[in-house]
């Protein structure tokens, strides 16, 4: 039997932050400094998703091609714009360019697939499930080119006497890296895979808890839930591959030297 959805009332959502509370207790007792950046985060986060909210609200009263692609090329702008910030380290225009294509062609091609052919909504623009699948698949990819480049980064710098030891031993640049660009894509992919092997047993995803919670059969938001894992493994997986497969090349000159991302070529 289908239920209403209940409504959670205002100050029941407000007793909700009596665990944001707790948390900066717990963290204080241990003497860690986080009691401001709890309170930033959750300030920044309810601002964001009420914002959000009023925005989804006049999107989906008012579908538009136009509205729908503008919030898309938002969402890109600002996944590429945290892994920037997120790996904190100086990059090359070469390596920017990289991510930045990685990202937009690794969801691009996976949420057009999961429109055309695997769920196949009508218009191709409809907000209600464009946005939110659109939502998934370029958050997810934004952590894994996030981790797999980090890793990458950082092992050229701990290893870089190594990668060019092979080099003057007549490796060329892609047998040089293999080991670690392997490694940083295995780290890329390993949250999804571990999401994917405790999906359904460990916990609920959100997407699917969400539909049932709304009245949805168990069974359609089991169906749309594996889709959609599916879709962000994918996604994930292209958007890594392509930023690292090509990312490690930016490290490299014509004569095939290693050339530090914080140096210009000579």
């Amino acid at each position: 039997m289908k239920q209403e959805v209940i409504n959670i009332e205002f100050w029941r959502l407000s007793a909700a932050y009596l665990f944001v509370l707790i948390l900066i207790l717990l963290v204080k007792k241990r003497e860690i400094k986080r009691e401001k950046l709890i309170v930033l985060s959750t300030a920044r986060m309810t601002i964001q998703l009420v914002l959000v909210g009023y925005i989804l609200m006049y999107i989906f009263k008012n579908p538009s091609p136009w509205i729908v692609l503008l919030v898309l090329c938002f969402m890109e702008s600002f996944a590429v714009y945290n892994i920037f910030k997120q790996l904190h380290k100086p990059l090359s225009k070469k390596l920017k360019l990289v991510i930045v294509l990685s990202m937009v062609i690794g969801s691009l091609v996976s949420l057009l697939y999961f429109n055309l052919i695997v769920i196949h909504f009508k218009p191709w623009y409809e907000p209600q499930y464009f946005i939110p699948i659109a939502g998934m698949f370029i958050g997810n990819s934004m952590i894994g080119i996030t981790l797999g480049m980090k890793e990458m980064i950082e092992n050229f710098a701990t290893q870089k006497n190594l990668i060019e030891g092979a080099l003057m031993l007549g490796a060329k640049p892609d047998a040089a890296t293999k080991p670690i660009v392997n490694s940083a894509f295995d780290s890329a992919i390993l949250p999804t895979i571990n999401n994917m092997v405790g999906m359904g047993i460990v916990f609920l995803p959100g997407m699917m808890t969400g539909q049932i919670l709304a009245g949805t059969s168990p069974l359609v938001a089991i169906e749309y839930q594996i889709v959609i894992l599916i879709g962000i493994a994918g996604s994930v997986g292209i958007s890594s591959f392509l930023s690292l497969q090509f990312g490690y090349k930016t490290f490299f000159n014509d004569r095939f030297q290693f050339i530090p991302q914080n140096r210009k070529e000579k």
